[in-house]
């Protein structure tokens, strides 16, 4: 007998999809994954698909528009700019993430370039594996307290940032552009524009999702605002900076560092020009990293699919009018 769901997986990023299957086995739902497949052979794949659970693979509108029986494509994990939200919408699939996983993971990776770079940890560090005895480095050692923290975006993972930033004594400051004071936590100024969180940033911590209005938005004019001394760091979408703006900002002194999570191209395809550069601390999109938060991450994502496929609401629905719409799928 033929099972009752087809459940079609883009892409992982872990070796087992046991977490996934204890959630769906009891549906009679079989998942097929095939990572690293082409473009015109996801179209295959999706044509009797009930369900595309999605990690990191982008999907070209040609696949959404060929998954004919698909109810719902759920994201593993926040942003949601592989998928073509609007084209979905209009198909009646619904779309789902799961936005507060990891909160925990990214937020500590955060205050953990926070502190290396505040106390040039990784250029002292360097310099004892050299068999040097020496504490003079190329940053100076500031006290972290009484600094200011920026954050452009204020959802769950910069809320979950504020208590943290804040038991080291940094003053935090957050912009959206329709963030009200009103909607702050004690202790959480209001910056007044980008312009105003650019220039009374110490640190510049980005939480905001990948979208036309925030492409690039990192450029010549936004580093010449900063401080000096400032140091960005990026844990959201690469593409939020403009790469090559931000090596002529670092060369120059126009900021004194980054920490970066996240780069416009994964993996780099050429030589990173900063790669050398002493107040730069990368890691390869590894912030939402732990044990614990992949088998949350692969549940949960498992578990929006098994709603909709019940005929359920999931739990974060990220078109919320496709559910009324007369073609939603959810009711097919």
């Amino acid at each position: 007998m033929s099972p009752q769901f087809k459940v079609y997986v883009t892409d992982i990023g872990w070796s087992s999809l046991e977490a996934e299957l204890e959630v769906l086995d009891p549906l009679d739902a079989v998942l097929e994954i095939a990572p690293g497949c082409s473009d015109d052979q996801m179209v295959d794949h999706v044509r009797d698909a009930d369900a595309i659970m999605t990690c990191w693979r982008t999907i070209p509108p040609e696949v959404v528009s060929a998954a004919e029986q698909c109810r719902t494509i759920a994201r593993y994990g926040i942003g949601l700019d592989n998928i073509p939200i609007a084209l979905a919408t209009e198909l009646g699939i619904v779309v789902a993430n799961v936005p507060d996983f990891c909160l925990d993971e990214l937020t500590d990776q955060v205050m953990a370039g926070i502190l290396a770079l505040s106390r040039q940890l990784p250029a002292l560090d360097n310099s004892v594996k050299r068999g040097e005895w020496s504490r003079a480095t190329s940053i100076p050692l500031r006290q972290l307290r009484g600094q200011t923290l920026g954050l452009l975006g204020f959802g769950n993972t910069a809320q979950h940032l504020v208590p943290k930033a804040q038991a080291f004594g940094l003053k935090v400051l957050a912009y959206t552009p329709r963030l009200a004071a009103a909607a702050l936590p004690d202790g959480v100024a209001l910056a007044q524009s980008f312009q105003d969180l650019l220039e009374r940033s110490d640190w510049l911590s980005i939480h905001a999702p990948l979208t036309p209005a925030t492409a690039g938005l990192f450029d010549d004019r936004a580093f010449a605002a900063m401080k000096d001394s400032a140091v960005l760091i990026n844990t959201s979408r690469g593409a939020i900076i403009d790469e090559p703006a931000l090596n002529r900002a670092l060369m120059s002194g126009s900021i004194a560092g980054a920490v970066l999570d996240v780069l416009t191209i994964e993996p780099p395809v050429a030589d990173i020009p900063w790669r050398d550069h002493p107040n730069v601390l990368m890691t390869p999109h590894s912030a939402f990293l732990s044990e614990e938060s992949l088998r949350t991450l692969a549940t949960r994502t498992a578990q929006n699919v098994a709603s909709v496929l019940m005929g359920q609401v999931p739990d974060s629905v990220v078109n919320p009018e496709v559910l009324g719409r007369g073609n939603c799928r959810m009711q097919a």
